[in-house]
């Protein structure tokens, strides 16, 4: 019995431009960096220059469409900064890079301070849900291991993730998110 083409590859490369906007106590991109799940740049021209930045306000899906880059070695790229911040370190971020923006589908925190918000996640709920999504589930769950809320998390979403999992297109996953959760008027 074969496996998955998906789950049959390396590890995807998992990068932080981290800004220190937030407590250090509670930064889930420095346990993950702790725990050699991640590189942690503290400048953003440090970052790789092929692959996908998670930006909540991109528009555009993470999902099986972007499958074909990260098979070409294509790393995850998160911003760590202060939600309250965000608009302004992505304007700079985008000032120096050529990562393309993605977003995820609808899911809920788990982490202490967004617990149950939907699209409010942690660096590590992020690079979890994108790792689940395009595959990569083992990973996906080693690098919540290091977090209290980690497995909350995946039993929290357990029913969309593995649904978005299965969908064949990006088209197919922005649908497929409504089923679960209420789309915005």
């Amino acid at each position: 019995m074969s496996s998955s083409p998906k789950n049959d590859l390396e590890d995807i490369p998992l990068h932080v431009i981290h800004l220190d906007q937030d407590d250090p106590k509670k930064c889930s991109a420095r346990r993950l960096s702790k725990n050699g799940h991640v590189i942690l740049h503290k400048r953003t021209r440090g970052a790789p220059r092929r692959g996908f930045l998670l930006d909540p306000s991109s528009g555009i899906l993470m999902g099986p469409d972007d499958l074909r880059t990260i098979s070409r070695g294509g790393a995850i790229v998160a911003l760590d900064c202060s939600w309250k911040k965000l608009e302004e370190s992505l304007d700079s971020i985008s000032k120096y890079t050529k990562l393309e923006g993605r977003t995820l589908p609808v899911l809920l925190a788990a982490n202490p301070i967004s617990w149950g918000k939907p699209g409010r996640l942690s660096t590590a709920e992020a690079f979890a849900s994108s790792l689940h999504i395009l595959g990569r589930k083992e990973q996906a769950r080693r690098i919540l291991s290091c977090l209290p809320y980690g497995e909350t998390f995946l039993e929290l979403n357990r029913v969309p993730l593995d649904a978005y999992a299965e969908a064949e297109t990006n088209e197919e996953l922005a649908n497929l998110q409504w089923e679960f959760f209420d789309k915005p008027l």
